[in-house]
């Protein structure tokens, strides 16, 4: 991630949960039905946040580990984690995990590539950590195929929040599961309709920083429409 990204995501840390718990039940039952976990997996959520991935891979599995940059973030997973007594959650750089070669069957991240300048290190990393056979999630907002509406969606996305780095095309996420010997299982696409004040105020973009964003939005000044990736793969 970039320098600014752990500050944003202090500041916005209340909000970021408040919108994860208004959602969980429904990512739940989402990641239950894509992943279909046995239910024996020691799992790895990488970039948990306030913990979304994890806490729905909690009743599903045996045990569950989320890893994140943000202290404020990562005591709000904890707060929510009590209940299921099967997760943890530890501070840690997604791009260099603090975990031995196969340690998990099951890893993941969702909505997090897109804040990393170097998202191919973060799935190797997943794909270094999960053992042969086991299997990986991510879950990502993924650019146009179009690369002039790609620049405008990122220059907007930067506008609104210094940490994004850049949305992925399909072609390279397929490129980067190759090349980490990653074979896909099965993908969906989710069609989000975002009321744009309420997406602004979640990244905590205010005054002339806001005037901004809205000035460049790709769909203009009321919503913004994105696209999601899922994708289940496994290593080989």
């Amino acid at each position: 991630m970039s320098s600014s990204t752990p500050d944003r995501f202090a500041r916005t840390a209340d909000r970021v949960a408040a919108r994860q718990d208004a959602h969980a039940t429904e990512l739940a039952e989402r990641v239950r039905a894509f992943v279909l976990p046995r239910g024996d997996e020691r799992a790895l959520d990488v970039g948990t946040g306030a913990g979304a991935l994890a806490l729905a891979l909690a009743p599903l599995v045996r045990s569950v580990v989320g890893v994140d940059q943000v202290p404020e973030l990562l005591e709000l997973a904890r707060e929510r984690a009590a209940a299921f007594g099967n997760a943890e959650f530890l501070e840690a750089d997604a791009t260099a995990l603090p975990f031995d070669d196969a340690s998990f069957d099951l890893a993941g991240t969702l909505r997090t590539l897109h804040h990393v300048r170097r998202p191919e290190l973060v799935v190797a990393e997943l794909a270094r950590v999960t053992r042969a056979g086991g299997r990986i999630l991510v879950v990502d907002q993924i650019a146009p195929s179009d690369p002039l509406d790609g620049f405008a969606v990122d220059r907007f996305e930067r506008a609104r929040d210094p940490g994004h780095a850049r949305l992925l095309p399909e072609i390279d996420l397929r490129h980067l599961f190759e090349a980490n010997r990653c074979v896909l299982l099965r993908e969906r696409r989710d069609v989000e309709r975002r009321s744009l004040d309420a997406y602004l105020d979640l990244a905590g973009c205010e005054c002339d920083d806001r005037e901004r964003a809205l000035a460049l939005a790709p769909q203009g000044p009321d919503a913004y429409t994105a696209v999601l990736g899922w994708y289940l793969v496994e290593i080989r």
